[in-house]
């Protein structure tokens, strides 16, 4: 099968491969349908030393159950599925907790005992609790848009969805969104839809801050740093914002969120940190009571009720996708992303 390879940075590659087998009882083989590139497969894509034997990449799919071991009971050979990009048993301390990223059992892929997830075919470990079931969908009538939704939620858009429920937006609240990448207008479409009143999006790209708006943003900055904190100090009254939503991942991001966080407010990232230490001193957090939350989503803790909002229309956060491309073409779509000429790329297995 052909599956992606990451050798250092800028460096991706499609091998042939073989096929991946049943290794444990737990086990799923599982046909990939739709993939795609992620926002943070772009970190390794900046930095990554070379590595003679290539990394696996990719964490998120769509596909369809081809095999499954002999322990597996939730799903059966020719399920539609949906795999959260996080390994986990779904029965754990932390997983009943909805901590699905922290399951004492739970793994993750892109590593050479897992494999990638942008490929023909994937192997799933604890496929119990790692695949959920798309009921009522016939892959051959399905059309794209609907296919793009479903696939945001093995990531991209639950990932803005947890940033919003971890920072506690609800009806009456401020919103601001720092970064209009693909997670960045996920939190404004989950934060429209937990009923905030204000969504302030910070961003600087026309294309994507107009989806923003689509999706519920009521204002956009454009600005950075400095003039971007007085912006929204200024659209704020100078009392700043109740949440903000963190979904950049770099240092001047989280500088720019304890600069607009409201005195008891919340800063929720969800953007990967890029840097090991950031401020949390009294002229940061400790002086405005504010409280910092956030972390790697647990996707699979949010995935029936999410699937069921995608199903019914009430949310369409497949938009985020502006490129297709096939499996052969995925370096392309790395490199499309990096220069920004890609919101977020998805990919024809």
């Amino acid at each position: 099968m052909k599956a992606t390879f990451m050798y250092g940075a800028g460096d991706v590659r499609i091998e042939n491969v073989p096929d991946p087998v049943i290794t444990a009882p737990t086990d799923a083989i599982v046909r990939v349908i739709r993939a795609c590139i992620c926002g943070s497969d772009l970190h390794p894509y900046h930095s990554m030393p070379h590595n003679e034997h290539g990394v696996p990449m990719g964490h998120e799919l769509i596909g369809v159950v081809e095999e499954t071991g002999s322990a597996v009971t939730t799903v059966r050979k020719g399920d539609f599925v949906i795999a959260p990009f996080a390994i986990s048993d779904n029965t754990c301390a932390f997983c009943r907790e909805g901590l699905h990223t922290s399951c004492i059992h739970g793994s993750w892929y892109g590593t050479p005992e897992t494999g990638g997830l942008q490929a023909e075919l994937s192997r799933i470990p604890l496929a119990d609790g790692s695949l959920v079931k798309v009921p009522g969908v016939d892959l051959a009538t399905a059309d794209e848009g609907l296919l793009a939704s479903l696939l945001t939620l093995s990531d991209v858009y639950l990932t803005g969805y947890h940033a919003a429920h971890l920072g506690q937006v609800e009806p009456g609240k401020t919103v601001t969104v720092i970064g209009d990448g693909a997670v960045g207008l996920s939190a404004v479409l989950a934060s429209k839809q937990l009923g905030a009143e204000r969504i302030i999006l910070m961003g600087r790209h026309q294309s994507r801050t107009d989806l923003g708006i689509r999706f519920g943003a009521t204002d956009v900055v454009a600005e950075r740093g400095a003039e971007g904190v007085a912006k929204v100090m200024d659209l704020t009254r100078g009392e700043g914002s109740h949440i903000v939503l963190e979904a950049v991942g770099h240092l001047p991001a989280y500088e720019q969120a304890y600069g607009i966080v409201r005195p008891g407010g919340i800063i929720s990232r969800v953007g990967v940190p890029q840097y090991e230490e950031a401020p949390i001193g009294f002229g940061s957090l400790f002086g405005k009571n504010a409280r910092l939350a956030g972390g790697p989503a647990p996707v699979r803790a949010y995935l029936e009720p999410a699937i069921a909002r995608v199903l019914n229309g009430e949310i369409n956060p497949g938009l985020v996708f502006d490129r297709t491309v096939t499996l052969d073409d995925v370096p392309a779509g790395y490199a499309a992303m990096d220069n920004r000429e890609a919101l977020k790329v998805m990919v024809t297995a």
